[in-house]
């Protein structure tokens, strides 16, 4: 297992050049003098960007707006052309391109293009999946990409617990799918992509978290990752939330009622490092702007570079010095969406 996040370390070192490590030291320094002074400080690029492939999704997740179809914005599939000239304006930057917001990115017919193009500027590509779209074309198609990471979804080892949360999907096929990416990384002798099962753990499906490893083994899957639920009904308890403390992001109070573990300090790396690019061309701060509320730029209208320092952006970083609990993305939020090995 050790030599598996070897190769992948190395692959993600490929990457690097000096220019990426300058922007990102220069990044780093400015978010630590922006916590030291308590006013907003920006130098450098972001070196994490995600885009939306698209908003769409096969599935039916209760806390997810894709699965709810609860969207308050327009829905759509990125659009190639347009990818290209943003990648063109940012790759140098960039290290991390996550292609990954709401919905399943396999929905956009043009997305393994895009991996490709954003490969072939050397940028470490991430993608998460529901599993359901990696038929053996599919799979074959992905490597081919030279897409660097793969997180496919997993939240249960038996249909019955599996479909608790992730409501329309079929076990089955996700595990046919991830068996499809092992065969066809060991046909085309690839180290890439490097195969994460991601276990939402929720009430339903705890008790499952040993059997989780023992199947992404058994598939040869490199990794396994347990990551805390974001939930939005949590105040007066939520059948979701975990009855193991260490896997649940809130915390029981006297009262029955339940709290947010994690105190909200007013700093944010990601509005520093990183931001999410809609299907449609907007700018937001982070992963948790679900419905692009907070709309910081129009790249339509604007080049990233005028986006990345004009006022709005300015502003919600200075929002984000004087108050986190007054934003309202933030409010459940715990500083990005932690996961244990």
């Amino acid at each position: 297992m050790k030599s598996v996040y070897l190769k992948d370390s190395l692959n993600f070192a490929s990457k690097l050049n000096l220019r990426r490590l300058w922007n990102m030291s220069k990044v780093y320094s400015s978010y630590q003098f922006t916590k030291l002074l308590q006013k907003p400080i920006q130098w450098g690029k972001p070196f994490t960007v995600s885009f939306e492939p698209t908003t769409a999704c096969n599935l039916r997740c209760p806390e997810c707006p894709s699965g709810l179809r609860s969207f308050s914005r327009d829905t759509g599939n990125l659009k190639q052309d347009f990818f290209k000239k943003t990648i063109d304006e940012i790759h140098k930057d960039l290290m991390y391109l996550i292609f990954y917001f709401q919905g399943e990115p396999y929905i956009n017919p043009k997305f393994l293009d895009m991996v490709k193009y954003a490969h072939e500027k050397k940028i470490y590509t991430i993608t998460s999946t529901n599993g359901h779209f990696l038929n053996d074309e599919n799979a074959r198609k992905t490597v081919e990409s030279g897409l660097d990471r793969m997180i496919i979804s997993v939240d249960g080892t038996t249909q019955e617990v599996y479909e608790n949360y992730r409501k329309a999907g079929k076990l089955d096929s996700v595990l046919q799918g991830a068996r499809n990416m092992v065969k066809w990384k060991k046909k085309l002798n690839s180290a890439t992509p490097h195969l994460i099962f991601q276990f939402l753990v929720v009430k339903p499906n705890e008790h499952q978290i040993p059997e989780i490893y023992k199947l992404a083994e058994e598939i040869g899957i490199d990794e396994v990752k347990l990551k805390t639920a974001q939930i939005y009904d949590y105040e007066e308890g939520n059948p979701l939330i975990p009855t193991i403390d260490k896997y649940s992001r809130y915390r029981k109070q006297i009262d029955g009622t339940y709290v947010i573990k994690n105190e909200l300090k007013n700093s944010c790396w990601k509005l520093w490092q990183a931001c999410v690019i809609t299907w449609d061309g907007l700018v937001v701060p982070c992963c948790f702007d679900k419905d692009a509320s907070h709309k910081l730029g129009d790249l339509k209208q604007k080049t990233f570079h005028e986006i990345w320092n004009n006022g709005k952006y300015t502003g919600f970083r200075k929002a984000i010095t004087k108050g986190r609990d007054k934003i309202d993305i933030c409010k459940n939020c715990t500083e990005g969406c932690k996961v244990w090995a």
